[in-house]
């Protein structure tokens, strides 16, 4: 006799399967609404980072002080942390069963559009041919178009320049074309390839033995001697161009001055160099002078440096109170005096790093007067030189005399031992060079133009850790100078070396002036029009 099926244990197995699918959904909602509670803090938090670093950056001071800089850097590493996790937890929720019934949609991040000069390359999903409900003829109503970012690794390729010889009939002539310019004389290196050693060189800092190991790695073998030797011989072909942003730079009515150190290798060990710049840069009182950057080199810090660099100049330098800049101010000098104008960051500097550090009040007050100055001479950046004097004798003027009354006041009452107190003789003593500016239109309240040209080169130090001769570090002032006027006038730098390398060699020596980046601009978009 056939027994009949335990009913009651497959209705108690189903009773179990279901009660144990009902908590399992219970916990996914519970973890889902979790996930979606922390994701919807995350983007709170998100858009007060976003809109914070956005009011900071439009902050008068504070992207551009030190307070401000660090700050900046802190909120958005803390930002970039929060994107990462959301992305994370929605990935990962994705992964565990997708969005609980009935919660609220995701909430898409708003993207803008990729950039429109980008060449685009057309993927189509292949369509049914047919109807798949009914068979019949389909006809297109339109289409939707995704968008995906995608880069190409770097091509490598060999170009093949052909002469073709020919021989006349009648005379039996030998006829065929000059041989095509070559940037290196010695070398078979192309000028795009020329202009991306030097710019990954002298622009990003990446020294040539890892250039040799990215190009090796790629296919290419270049040594390290080989990607010397054109670095050498295109610094020698571009230098005339040195020699006119020299002669630019130094006609200039006003020059910021500034230099940092560079670790020389010298005799099996490393010496402090010092790599000096002069920048020219008439955009903060809308002067028509393009700006422009020279670089120097020297082994040491010695006052001469300065002095044979600025032989010539007779103008108005702003720089810090480095004392060998001290001889260019004297009245007795030849050709003539230069006018001394002090940095206002620096002594603002000074005030804040006590403020900051010692916590000291009278800092803090000083820093608070500073930047009122600060805020009402931000009112005429890159006005005219006249409406900058009216404003600056009619508005900052009485607040640099009431900070200057302050300060002789507080410093009365302080021991000269006193750290504030030194802070304060910083400004006092050189009081002059400090209020120069209300008397000139042309001169800026800080120095900070030559400040952001040496920017990259503390980055630098980090990765190419020393120079290795004398004629090494003039090279890279050479190049340096030509790579940050380059990026003064907002102009691609690799872009910009590729195409004079290519016609240097044919060009007039009379016409060099066109091939300077201010004027370059201009010749490419004459070519541009003309095509």
């Amino acid at each position: 006799m056939t027994r009949a099926p335990d009913q009651t244990g497959d209705v108690e197995a189903l009773r179990a399967a279901l009660a144990a699918e009902r908590e399992a959904r219970i916990a996914a909602e519970a973890r889902a609404t979790g996930l979606e509670a922390r994701a919807t803090g995350a983007e709170a938090m998100i858009a007060h980072l976003k809109l914070v670093i956005a009011k900071l950056r439009h902050d008068k001071f504070g992207a551009s002080s030190e307070r401000g800089r660090k700050l900046i850097d802190q909120l958005e590493l803390e930002l970039g942390d929060l994107i990462a996790t959301v992305a994370e937890e929605a990935a990962r929720a994705e992964s565990q069963g997708g969005e609980r019934p009935g919660a609220p949609p995701h909430r898409k991040p708003v993207r803008g559009p990729l950039p429109a000069h980008l060449p685009r390359e057309r993927v189509v999903v292949p369509s049914p041919a047919a109807c798949p409900c009914c068979g019949g003829k389909l006809s297109k109503l339109g289409e939707d178009i995704t968008e995906t970012l995608e880069v190409v690794p770097r091509s490598w390729k060999v170009i093949q320049t052909v002469r073709e010889r020919f021989s006349c009939r009648s005379c039996e002539t030998i006829t065929q074309p000059p041989t095509p310019f070559h940037p290196i004389a010695r070398g078979r290196a192309g000028p795009n390839l020329l202009a991306m050693i030097l710019e990954a060189k002298f622009g990003q800092h990446l020294p040539l033995n890892r250039q040799s190991e990215t190009y090796g790695r790629e296919g290419v073998e270049l040594s390290v001697s080989t990607l010397a030797d054109w670095v050498g011989t295109a610094a020698a072909v571009l230098s005339p161009l040195h020699a006119l942003v020299a002669a630019h730079v130094l006609a200039a009515e006003r020059l910021h001055g500034d230099d940092t150190t560079v670790p020389l290798l010298a005799r099996g060990k490393t010496v402090t160099a010092r790599l000096w710049t002069y920048v020219r840069d008439a955009r903060p009182f809308a002067g028509p002078a393009p700006p422009a950057a020279l670089f120097q080199f020297s082994r040491d810090r010695t006052a001469e440096h300065p002095r044979r660099h600025l032989a010539s100049y007779d103008g108005i330098l702003q720089a810090d109170a480095y004392a060998g800049f001290g001889e260019l101010y004297r009245p007795d000098r030849k050709p003539g005096p230069i006018t001394e104008a002090a940095c206002w960051a620096h002594l603002r500097r000074k005030a804040f790093e006590l403020a900051e550090v010692a916590r000291a009040p009278l800092a803090a007050e000083a820093v608070r007067r500073i930047d009122r100055v600060f805020e009402a001479e931000r009112e005429v950046n890159g006005c005219p030189v006249a409406e900058r004097l009216a404003h600056r004798q009619a508005v900052v003027a009485p607040l640099v005399a009431e900070l200057h009354a302050w300060m002789l006041e507080t410093r009365g009452r302080m021991s000269r031992h006193n750290d504030v107190a030194k802070a304060l003789d910083y400004a006092l003593t050189r009081w002059e060079a400090f209020t120069g500016f209300l008397a000139d239109g042309r001169v800026c309240l800080t120095n900070n133009a030559a400040e952001r040209a040496l920017r990259g080169i503390a980055l630098g130090r980090k990765a190419w850790l020393f120079a290795g001769s004398d004629r090494g570090g003039e090279r890279a002032a050479v190049m340096i100078s030509l790579l940050t006027t380059a990026k003064l006038n907002d102009v691609d730098p690799r872009a910009w070396l590729a195409d004079v390398l290519a016609r240097i060699a044919d060009h007039p020596a009379s016409r060099l002036d066109d091939l300077l980046p201010w004027n370059w601009v201009r010749t490419m978009e004459r070519r541009k029009a003309a095509a």
